[in-house]
């Protein structure tokens, strides 16, 4: 699990600096699922603390007001056949955006194996 690697990562940090890791989460199910809530206290003696949003607190989660405006702006109207489709169109569209803004849109991609 993604967290697990977080939780660990932490707990390195911890050792090294005496300072714990903080990651805040939207409300959404996958952070408030039984799996997670079944993991908190473990993730917490490594030394990761999750802090929940406020439900609906859209103005404490930055990525909300970017999704409004790819969705309102970037990609409102089109339609996808397939994920592979839906993906290409939000790259292009957060591309579009970060370059008409001056912004460098990076990349990260995860391994959860």
């Amino acid at each position: 699990m993604f967290m697990d690697k977080q939780a660990d990562r932490a707990a390195d940090l911890l050792i090294e600096t005496d300072a714990f890791s903080v990651i805040a989460q939207d409300n959404g199910s996958i952070h408030t699922c039984n799996d997670v809530k079944a993991k908190i206290k473990e993730w917490a003696a490594k030394g990761l603390i999750l802090f929940q949003l406020a439900p609906y607190c859209s103005e404490m989660n930055p990525i909300e007001l970017e999704w409004l405006h790819l969705k309102r702006d970037e990609i409102s109207g089109r339609m996808s056949i397939s994920e592979d489709d839906l993906a290409f169109s939000l790259e292009s569209a957060l591309n579009s955006r970060y370059d008409d803004n001056g912004f460098d849109a990076s990349y990260f991609n995860f391994s959860y194996a």
